[in-house]
Parts: C-alpha cells; structure tokens; sequence
C-alpha cells in the first residue's frame, strides 16, 4: 500500500507521495522555511502563500508533491 501524507495550508491540502520521491531537492532549495527534510513534520505550509506552495509543487520533477485545492 502506498504511503500518502497530506498538509493543509487554508484551502489548499499538500501531498506528498514518497516512494515517488527522487530527492532533487527542488523544493527545499525554493522553499526552505516550508521543506526541511530533517524536522518533523518536514512539511510546514504554513510557513509560505498558496500561490509559493502551488509554483513549487507545479516545478516538483518527479511529480511526489502536487496539491488540491477547495473552492467554496
């Protein structure tokens, strides 16, 4: 079974797919206050706008981080 984890950041929800993972480090080199890869959790949204988290996500080479977003 495949792991998932999911972040919430508002109205957007960050996945992150492991095993997908090939650790170009695209993300921690845009985002370092949101990617730290050895805190826990190493993900914090919170720490960036949606439109940072979304413009990072789209440049994610392996495709282990995309996003979903809610419109009410």
């Amino acid at each position: 079974m495949e792991i998932i984890k999911e972040y919430q950041k508002n109205n957007l929800t960050v996945i992150w797919k492991p095993k997908k993972c090939i650790h170009a480090g695209v993300c921690v080199k845009t985002l370092p206050q949101v990617y730290d890869p050895n805190a826990k959790p190493w993900i914090t949204p919170e720490n960036a706008s949606v439109d940072a988290l979304k413009n990072q996500i789209d440049a994610c080479p392996s495709g282990a981080l995309s996003y979903r977003e809610y419109y009410k």
